[in-house]
């Protein structure tokens, strides 16, 4: 099944996620920042695992200049795991639906093997999301092997958002 592309430069769908710790965090709708969520595959995934704790080293970097959120299709019990195994500090949500992949425009597989995981999960996915809620941009990927550089999209948001840059790829 194929996914649209997100629609960017547009209000990006109100979604509301659980944070491992039990707050509701919703993404899309005015805030007072800008907002980064990022998608990760699951308990499953080393790659994810290796990505994300270079991102937890950057953590103060990125929460000085906008929100994060960092969410995957896991239980809550799964996600509890990685965050007491990985000690990360940033709002870690659980339980992202099928529609909800989708409505990101995220790419969605079914597991290999009951060893992988059990149930379909998301494929990597960052999206910067302007303060009046507006996706101003998108990195997704069919796979675990692409995501996009840390040190280049945080350089590449702060220029963005310094200097109130429009949306691209809206042609």
């Amino acid at each position: 099944m194929s996914s649209p592309k997100p629609n960017v430069g547009a209000p990006i769908t109100p979604m509301q996620f659980t944070t491992v710790d039990g707050g509701p965090i919703t993404i899309g709708g005015p805030k007072d920042r800008w907002t980064l969520l990022v998608v990760y595959r699951g308990k499953h995934c080393p790659r994810c695992k290796r990505y994300l704790n270079k991102f937890n080293a950057m953590l103060s970097d990125w929460t000085a200049l906008m929100n994060v959120v960092v969410v995957s299709a896991d239980s809550l019990e799964k996600a509890q795991l990685d965050k007491a195994e990985f000690g990360w500090e940033f709002d870690l949500c659980y339980g992202l639906t099928e529609p909800q992949m989708r409505s990101l425009g995220l790419y969605v597989s079914d597991p290999l093997s009951e060893a992988e995981t059990t149930t379909r999960f998301a494929e990597p996915g960052t999206f910067a999301i302007r303060p009046d809620g507006k996706l101003m941009l998108v990195d997704i990927s069919n796979g675990p092997a692409s995501r996009p550089d840390l040190d280049e999209l945080l350089d590449g948001m702060r220029f963005n958002i310094e200097n109130n840059r429009p949306v691209r790829g809206t042609a």
